[in-house]
């Protein structure tokens, strides 16, 4: 029982240590200066022997002296060769060979591979010169045999885990570089499709345009108003063939994004795929605009699927609502209390997509995890009812 203390302390100390080194993480200057300081602690343990066996330096000048060339490791993302020739001086100076491991992790982690190489090479080759000039202490290698099997260890050991880690910042880069791709890929996806419902929905309108004005400049031959009729009608075909020309000769083909009409259906195969949907949906949202009625689909869609994946088997509540001039969609659905055990195959980007369609039509969209549920919120203008 007094053993439970003491397991809650240590939690708490390794989730407060796991939050101090993402903040550190994230703040690189911080980073480099902790870096500076424990360099410096393990370098001060070699300060009585300075003042005895490396070097006739007293004790504060010694110290002071490690600190300066500690404080070069500030310099080791911008400038690490600076570093490493610091860290060459206090070898030939004071035989310190502390320094020279960070500066040539810091070589390999932030020049790479060939860089690390070189500053291996040079290391041991200048350290191999210093042990053979008088005055190299003992306890740093009194044979050539004990030197090399110090010497060397550290140099390429610390060398190797920079550039290790330059591997691993190379591939996280990479990563974040392909999710943008992935998102700006998937918004250009979507404007592709908002662009495609403008054309569907649009060009159908404008074609009634024209054919009505057509019908009303023959039932008008012979009076005052032909010449308006067949002006307005060849203003409605000059419309439907810009909008041809701007968006199906760029690509946009497929069937139009369906509407409010649809969501029940979704809602059924929803919940034949084992995710039960609670669908409501206001009425007047009905009279929505065509365009209008496929983002709040879209968005239906895309959440349902979401939940499909990260949620599996838990309910949903739709609502879709007209309130003060503005349609309000809310998904909402609990969160799993433990990640499916396969990580779902998810490109990241349906959110994304959700987003540029929402905004497109000048509304607001938020989607996040709030109060044990996942809940995504789109409000936009409902415009001019049917």
């Amino acid at each position: 029982m007094h053993d439970l203390p003491a397991a809650e302390a240590f939690r708490r100390a390794t989730a407060a240590g796991r939050r101090l080194a993402g903040r550190c993480a994230r703040a690189p200057r911080a980073q480099d200066a902790l870096t500076a300081l424990s360099c410096l602690a393990l370098m001060s343990l070699d300060i009585p022997g300075l003042a005895e066996a490396d070097n006739s330096l007293n004790g504060p000048l010694a110290a002071l002296v490690l600190t300066c060339g500690a404080a070069s490791l500030l310099l080791r993302r911008s400038a690490p060769w600076v570093t490493f020739a610091v860290a060459l001086a206090l070898i030939g100076w004071l035989h310190e060979l502390t320094l020279a491991q960070f500066a040539l992790y810091s070589l390999g982690r932030y020049r790479g591979r060939l860089a690390g190489t070189f500053g291996v090479i040079g290391y041991v080759a200048f350290a191999y010169v210093m042990f053979t000039l008088p005055g190299w202490p003992a306890h740093r290698g009194d044979t050539l045999s004990s030197f090399l099997g110090l010497v060397v260890p550290i140099g390429v050991l610390a060398a190797g885990v920079g550039v290790a880690a330059n591997r691993q910042d190379l591939v996280r880069a990479l990563q974040a570089q392909r999710a943008e791709t992935s998102t700006l890929h998937a918004v250009q996806q979507e404007r592709s499709r908002i662009a495609r419902d403008v054309h569907d929905f649009v060009g159908r309108e404008l074609t009634l345009l024209s054919v009505r004005s057509q019908v009303l400049a023959r039932r008008a031959t012979g009076g005052a108003f032909e010449d308006g009729f067949e002006e307005l009608s060849e203003t409605a075909r000059s419309a439907h063939r810009m909008l041809n020309e701007i968006i199906v000769r760029r690509g946009v083909d497929g069937a139009p994004t369906p509407g409010i009409d649809a969501l029940p259906e979704l809602a059924e195969r929803s919940e034949r795929a084992g995710t039960p949907v609670d669908l409501l949906i206001d009425g007047a949202a009905y009279r929505l605009s065509p365009i209008r009625q496929a983002a709040v689909h879209r968005v239906v869609q895309e959440c349902l699927t979401n939940a499909a994946k990260h949620a599996p088997g838990g309910r949903v509540d739709v609502r879709v609502q007209l309130a003060d001039g503005h349609l309000h969609v809310n998904v909402r659905n609990a969160l799993p209390a433990a990640g499916p055990a396969p990580a779902p195959v998810s490109a990241g980007t349906g959110t994304a997509g959700m987003s540029e369609r929402i905004h497109t039509l000048g509304g607001s969209f938020s989607a996040g995890p709030g109060q044990g549920a996942y809940e995504v919120l789109a409000t936009l203008p409902a415009g001019d009812l049917a």
